[in-house]
């Protein structure tokens, strides 16, 4: 009688270290700040000022819409593109939504999806001429980053724009305000507005095909085309979606600060691509996670919050910021290079 062997299942392979230690970098890299952030700071009256309530809400305010850019941002960078301009589109969005209800008499119920739509459109827009014209995305948007300042100076009138309530000409809607508010006097409503966004992307990006199309299309864009997926429509709405979340980010910015200026929102973009990048995206596409950049995102605001904290210049929070991000980056490198992702 001849016995019929079974094949051996083939033994996965196992991750090294330092590829989890990529995976996890934003939140280990959170709980090292947070302890940090206990030891170094300072103290009034016996209480540690970092974990008193105010500091803790001006932390998670603090992020609120730098993290809202990220969500966009992290779509982005899985589908392997990039988008310099959400800072500016940012500004763009909060001179446009200022500008419609201070000075034209606009309500929110038609300037709200108005703004929405306008950032939409910018994001389209950058997404199809790099994606039909083959320009790169880093091109494409840096140009998009000038035109979106361009445009909020035209629509300001290279002017402050400040956001009175009331009634009447001249004064927005009281109801707009409630932006600039805190939930019992302590959680701020921007972030509540940035950890629904967040809840939402984090479904879409693991839970539907559209985020596994995003996956795909930043993993290997040739076979995701071999295999049906619509590569070019992903790509275009991975860029709409970024301009929707800055979209968003200027409203809020302009409900927090009651005004809107042609340079609000000049940096952000790097805040955001750092809390993606420190969140442990692949800056190559194609792996990423949206819990990573939550942390990323409140790993940043604790630091500077640390760094203020301590009257630590402005200089040094900066050279921070930017060794943390080589580090995020050069352990990435690392781990592709060795093929242990």
């Amino acid at each position: 009688m001849t016995t019929v062997s079974t094949p051996a299942t083939a033994p996965r392979p196992r991750k090294s270290p330092l590829a989890y230690l990529v995976r996890f970098q934003s939140l280990l890299g959170l709980v090292i700040v947070i302890i940090a952030g206990i030891v170094f700071s300072p103290r009034r009256h016996g209480h540690i000022l970092f974990l008193q309530t105010d500091n803790i809400a001006n932390i998670i305010r603090s992020i609120s819409e730098t993290g809202i850019l990220a969500l966009g941002m992290t779509f982005v960078i899985i589908a392997a593109g990039i988008d310099l301009s959400v800072g500016a589109v940012l500004g763009l969005c909060s001179v446009l939504t200022a500008q419609l209800l201070v000075n034209e008499g606009w309500g929110l119920w038609s300037t709200l999806p108005l703004v929405i739509v306008v950032g939409v459109l910018f994001g389209a827009v950058q997404g199809a001429i790099s994606t039909k014209a083959r320009i790169q995305a880093f091109i494409v948007t840096l140009a998009g980053l000038q035109a979106a300042r361009g445009l909020s100076l035209i629509v300001s009138n290279n002017s402050f724009i400040n956001i009175n309530y009331g009634q009447g000409p001249g004064s927005a809607p009281p109801a707009f305000a409630v932006l600039g508010e805190r939930i019992g006097g302590v959680f701020p409503v921007a972030t509540l507005v940035f950890l629904v966004l967040a809840a939402v992307s984090a479904f879409v990006l693991n839970n539907t095909r559209y985020g596994r199309y995003v996956f795909a299309v930043g993993g290997n864009e040739k076979a995701a085309r071999l295999s049906g997926i619509p590569v070019n429509a992903v790509k275009i709405s991975v860029y709409a979606l970024t301009g929707f979340v800055s979209a968003i980010a200027g409203i809020v910015h302009a409900g927090q600060f009651a005004f809107g200026s042609p340079n609000d929102g000049t940096g952000y973009e790097l805040n955001a691509i750092a809390a993606v990048v420190i969140g442990g995206t692949d800056l190559f596409g194609g792996a990423g996670s949206m819990v990573g950049t939550i942390a990323g995102a409140v790993m940043l605001g604790a630091l500077a919050n640390i760094l203020q904290l301590n009257d630590i210049s402005a200089a040094m929070q900066l050279l921070a910021t930017g060794a943390i991000i080589v580090a995020a980056a050069a352990l990435q490198t690392l781990v592709v290079s060795r093929g242990t992702r």
